[in-house]
């Protein structure tokens, strides 16, 4: 019984620890920080990571500049174009969905996530084979930088 009940309670917080998946293509973290902080500390961390930096696309910005208005909303892109490479070369139709890609942005409830691809999804969605180490170095490296961004 004793046995049973640390099961149940090690499930339950794994499964309340984990990032929450949108429709299992997204990956959503919740931040503690602003959206501008949070996409800060993303690009500070793909840097550090040695990654390249490609862009950051501020929705809310470019919302104003058309007289509507939109709550903080970003969008990151970086990669490593020597990762990437390798995987267009296990599946080319798998640059549709490169570089990688941050989204950061602030719920009507104020609460601010950070979502990415599930590189599951990529995979499933471009028949990817024989990939797998690569694939697992990327969802590893996005947790990473998801979970530190976000902290």
């Amino acid at each position: 019984m004793k046995r049973t009940l640390l099961s149940i309670l090690y499930s339950m917080l794994l499964l309340f620890s984990i990032p929450s998946f949108a429709g299992d293509h997204l990956i959503k973290v919740e931040s503690q920080h602003s959206v501008k902080d949070t996409a800060d500390k993303f690009i500070q961390l793909v840097d550090d990571k040695g990654l390249r930096f490609f862009s950051r696309i501020d929705h809310a910005a470019n919302a104003a500049d058309v007289g509507l208005q939109l709550t903080p909303t970003e969008v990151i892109l970086f990669g490593n174009p020597k990762v990437g490479t390798k995987l267009m070369l296990c599946a080319p139709t798998v640059a549709i969905d490169l570089p990688q890609k941050a989204l950061i942005w602030e719920a009507d409830n104020g609460t601010v996530w950070l979502a990415y691809s599930n590189p599951a999804f990529i995979k499933e969605r471009h028949s990817i084979e024989a990939c797998d180490a690569i694939l697992e170095k990327i969802t590893s490296l996005l947790a990473g930088l998801a979970a530190a961004a976000t902290d």
